[in-house]
C-alpha cells in the first residue's frame, strides 16, 4: 500500500497551495495506517496462536487498508467534497469493523483469561470508534469537515 502526493509545479510557496488538500488528506491518512499499523503489531504480539478464522479475519482487515490510498488520493484530488469523503469514511468504517472482527475471533481462541481479552474487556473503546466512524460518514453528506473530525482511530490493545 503506497499513499502518494505528487510534486507541485513550481518552486515557490505559492506552488504548494495548490496541492494542500492531496497533503491533507495524505497526513490523516498516514495517521490512520500507522494507528493501525501499530495496534496490529501489539494485537499480535498478545496471541499464541491462531486458526483459518483469524487469517480470515486479518485478510478483511487488509482489503480494506488497502483501499485507503485509493479513497485518500480521490478525496484529495477533489478537494473534500461529498462522495469521497464519504467513501473515505466508509472504508475507515469497514477497517474498524474488520478490526473490531480480528481481535474478537483472536480472543474467542485465546479464552476469555487470556491477555488480549483482559486488554480488551468489553472492548466500549472499540465499539465507540466504529459508531464514530459511522457518524462520520452520515456527516460527510452534511458537511465534510465535521465528518473528519469524527473519524478517531481504532484504539490501542
Amino acid at each position: 500500500m503506497v499513499l502518494e502526493m505528487k510534486v507541485p509545479h513550481g518552486d515557490s510557496l505559492s506552488s504548494l497551495k495548490a496541492i494542500w488538500p492531496v497533503a491533507i488528506s495524505y497526513v490523516l491518512s498516514f495517521i490512520n495506517i500507522g494507528i493501525y499499523w501499530n495496534n496490529h503489531h501489539h494485537l499480535m504480539h498478545t496471541v499464541n496462536r491462531i486458526n483459518g478464522s483469524v487469517l480470515w479475519a486479518n485478510m478483511h482487515l487488509l482489503f480494506w487498508l488497502s483501499l485507503v490510498p485509493f479513497t485518500t488520493g480521490w478525496m484529495g484530488e477533489n478537494h473534500f467534497t461529498t462522495l469521497p469523503v464519504a467513501l473515505y469514511g466508509t472504508v475507515l468504517l469497514m477497517a474498524g469493523v474488520a478490526y473490531y472482527i480480528l481481535a474478537h475471533c483472536l480472543v474467542s481462541i485465546h479464552g476469555k483469561q487470556s491477555t488480549l481479552a483482559v486488554a480488551l474487556g468489553k472492548d466500549c473503546k472499540g465499539i465507540l470508534s466504529v459508531v464514530f466512524y459511522a457518524i462520520g460518514v452520515a456527516c460527510a453528506f452534511i458537511n465534510n469537515w465535521i465528518s473528519l473530525v469524527f473519524r478517531t482511530p481504532y484504539p490501542t490493545v
